[in-house]
């Protein structure tokens, strides 16, 4: 038997795909008109217990302006950036319009909110697109919160007002290829010079890097062996920050990997309140009460959107929602999203009182995390076939919970830091590894 050239069945390809292959898809609505997607983003249907009544009215005001900029504005379009993996630049003006960058820092054009308003902010943002919360959670529960309480005063007139209204952008670079759960143990030196320091070394998985403005980076004292922090000029000289490439998750997120080369930072750059890696947990105790706020809000938006499709939707003669089955797994998602604000809401009352520890904090962001990634993967099952497309929200958060699962600490770690202030033991290094450290 002789089987076309490869020329030959090229041409064949060539002239079967001119047929048919080369049509658009379909656009959802037509392709399937019995619901409606999340680009038309469904109403909140969350809110079962009334956590309305438990906020401010400023608290209220910024849930409903965040909410309403984010439903008009990011999710008509939050499926096409996430498919591409490329960042909405257009929304950018469209949230620093908000004011809620730089949260609870106070002064310098920054907002002053209260934890419980930035909390709040940030799962509405999440509730429609994940990736933009963890932008703005790089930028300003990182970055502008790390200038606020580590900076010196001219730092924080010099940065702060741009980056309130995200005309400047910052990223947070703390995390390297070597080091990513034990963060302390970072290589990345600076070496004191005349008139600055030098900083060489390597970050990465720092989100929002590829096109931030300026960058914190933190960095090995040669001299005192100690933790210290950065400001650098995304144009300083051996300065290099590339795209981290097919992530399953967050994928409008831009993450990078950082190299630094003899890069040279002037002494009026170096955050003189950063002198340790304790002082790094001073904006990290922050910045994971903001995190366990993100998947409060995945899920909300997952809820609402499996709550509208379920009654849309119908099979054997009955909308889904008429299935017990169906009504079980909707219940349970909502006792979880319940139960998750209850736990976030007290966060930060606990901070807002000086009460939050550590512990707090750490079992806060792994409960939450833990209990949203059990919900979305139900809100996954309640969808079917079209749980896995984008268009209908539910997949997208699926694989966007994920890197929120890790970052800021893995469940696993954040555990530990509880386990450690609830017994007095760490439980960080195995026995063989303090053994060995004793010889």
């Amino acid at each position: 038997m002789r089987f076309p050239s490869s020329k030959a069945q090229e041409d064949m390809y060539k002239e079967a795909k001119s047929s048919y292959f080369d049509l658009p898809a379909l656009d959802i609505s037509v392709a399937f008109p019995q619901a409606t997607p999340a680009s038309i983003f469904p109403p909140c249907a969350s809110d079962y217990y009334q956590f309305d009544d438990l906020l401010t009215l400023e608290e209220k005001e910024t849930r409903q302006k965040v909410r309403k900029c984010m439903e008009k504005e990011v999710a008509p379009i939050m499926a096409k950036y996430w498919e591409k993996a490329e960042f909405p630049f257009e929304v950018v003006p469209k949230l620093g319009a908000l004011h809620i960058a730089g949260g609870t820092v106070k002064g310098y054009g920054c907002p002053g909110l209260s934890i419980t308003a930035s909390a709040v902010a940030t799962a509405e943002v999440a509730r429609v697109d994940a990736s933009c919360s963890t932008f703005m959670l790089v930028h300003s529960s990182l970055a502008m919160l790390t200038i606020g309480i580590c900076g010196s005063e001219s730092q924080k007139q010099k940065y702060l007002p741009s980056l309130a209204k995200l005309n400047t952008i910052g990223c947070w670079g703390l995390t390297e290829p070597d080091n990513g759960s034990d963060a302390s143990a970072l290589r990345t030196t600076a070496t004191k010079v005349n008139g600055g320091w030098v900083l060489e070394g390597q970050k990465r998985w720092i989100g929002n890097s590829t096109f931030a403005d300026i960058l914190i980076i933190f960095a090995r004292n040669t001299i005192t062996n100690q933790i210290n922090g950065f400001i650098v000029k995304k144009d300083a000289p051996g300065l290099q920050a590339t795209k981290i490439e097919n992530k399953i998750g967050l994928r409008i997120v831009q993450n990078g990997d950082i190299v630094l080369k003899k890069v040279f930072v002037p002494d009026e750059d170096r955050l003189s309140g950063v002198n340790s890696f304790q002082d790094t947990n001073k904006v990290l105790a922050v910045s994971r009460v903001m995190v366990a706020w993100q998947p409060i809000g995945i899920v909300m938006g997952v809820y609402d959107m499996c709550h509208r499709y379920l009654k849309e939707r119908k099979q054997f003669g009955a909308p889904l929602a008429a299935f017990q089955l169906n009504q079980q797994k909707l219940v349970q998602m909502l006792g979880n999203i319940q139960a998750m604000i209850l736990v976030g809401w007290r966060l930060c009352k606990l901070y807002e009182s000086g009460k939050m520890t550590p512990g707090h904090a750490s079992m806060g962001k792994s409960w939450i995390t833990l209990r949203a990634r059990e919900t979305v993967s139900l809100g996954r099952e309640l969808l079917g076939g079209n749980g896995i497309l984008t268009d209908f929200l539910v997949a997208k958060a699926f694989c966007d919970l994920e890197p929120i699962y890790t970052y800021e600490g893995t469940y696993d770690i954040n555990t530990l830091v509880t386990g450690r202030e609830i017994t007095g033991i760490s439980g960080f290094k195995p026995a063989v590894v303090r053994q060995q450290s004793r010889l």
